[in-house]
């Protein structure tokens, strides 16, 4: 059992005097959803079922959490944001695409 598991950084120290925490890049300023590409696929869960992922968003966790429970609510199913990344219960992603491009997002579809 890995005993740091728990640990989101262990970077004690670096020479490295243009060093940044991984925090302080997770919070960059929000970029407009037309200068982002989304990439959108699909994935097989434990049970074999499907979720959808929606990955590569750049700016807050509560930008991300805000438009994970806005993609949840119009695909009505259930989902979480976790780790960068919103993931939908089943199989959803012509919707997702469909409902990001008309937010501005650029999407790519990822994966067959």
């Amino acid at each position: 059992m890995n005993k740091n598991k728990d640990f989101k950084n262990p970077i004690v120290f670096s020479t490295n005097p243009d060093f940044k925490e991984e925090e302080e890049i997770n919070k960059q300023e929000a970029v407009s959803p037309a200068q982002q590409t989304l990439y959108i696929s699909l994935e097989r869960l434990k049970g074999g079922k499907v979720a959808t992922v929606v990955d590569s968003f750049i700016g807050s966790e509560t930008d991300l959490e805000t438009l994970g429970k806005h993609l949840k609510s119009k695909c009505g199913v259930g989902g979480t944001v976790k780790d960068g990344i919103i993931l939908l219960q089943g199989e959803h992603r012509d919707k997702v695409i469909q409902l990001l491009s008309a937010q501005g997002y650029k999407t790519k579809k990822k994966g067959g």
